[in-house]
This record gives structure tokens, C-alpha cells and sequence, in this order.
């Protein structure tokens, strides 16, 4: 069809969310040292205008909503015109890694907790 194809720009969402959190000081690695994982609960994406093979994007990223357990990145893929091709955003949460039983950010990782309060707060 000459588009993206639409799974792509979950992954461009996660390349922007790494993106992010390296950004913020944070590392995702050393997190998954510690046996944690941070899977998406939900993913929302909204199609505004096609990206066209080739095209070069740019992807924006930041934290939309936290509350100590739960994450939500928010993403808008700019196109090369400067428009907003598409809007998504996915939530978070960490769980342990063997298990996958849900904790709580603010107590596991205290130093993402005062962090990511921060950044909410500082919209």
C-alpha cells in the first residue's frame, strides 16, 4: 500500500519510551537486572495521516500519567511536513520478571518514583 504498516509504530513507541527514560537518567536494563519487567497493559493509537515509505519521522515522547504503580507514555509521530501522522499512548506497570506479579514502582524504585512525579507534575 506504500504506508507504514500500522504494527510498526508500537515499536517506534518503544523506541521513543527508552528514548525517554534514558533521558530522564533512568535505565530500563538495570531495572531487568533486578528481575523486573515493564509491560504494556494497553495500547492506544489514533491514525491521523498515512506515513509514506521513505518518509523520515520524528517521535515525541513523554510521560502523560503516573501514580506510583501505573505509567502512561503519551507519543505523536511527526511526519517530514511538521504534521502529526499519529497519536498513541500505553500504559505500564512492573511486574516481577519469573512471576509476573504486579509491584509498585514507588516502592521497588524509589529514585523512578520521585522522578516520574516529577515530570507528571511538571506538566
Amino acid at each position: 500500500m506504500g504506508v507504514v504498516y500500522h504494527a510498526n509504530y508500537l515499536i517506534w513507541f518503544e523506541i521513543g519510551r527508552t528514548k525517554l527514560i534514558e533521558a530522564l537518567g533512568l535505565s530500563y536494563p538495570e531495572m531487568e537486572k533486578h528481575g523486573v519487567v515493564s509491560p504494556v497493559i494497553d495500547a492506544e493509537l489514533s491514525f491521523i495521516k498515512p506515513v509514506r515509505y521513505g518518509e523520515a519521522v520524528h517521535i515525541v515522547t513523554w510521560l502523560a500519567e503516573y501514580d506510583g504503580i501505573r505509567s502512561a507514555y503519551g507519543y505523536e509521530v511527526i511526519g517530514e511536513d511538521g504534521e502529526v501522522a499519529v497519536k498513541g499512548l500505553t500504559r505500564h506497570v512492573i511486574v516481577n520478571k519469573e512471576t509476573f506479579r504486579p509491584l509498585s514502582l514507588r516502592r521497588k524504585f524509589p529514585e523512578w518514583h520521585e522522578i516520574y512525579s516529577r515530570e507528571v507534575e511538571g506538566e
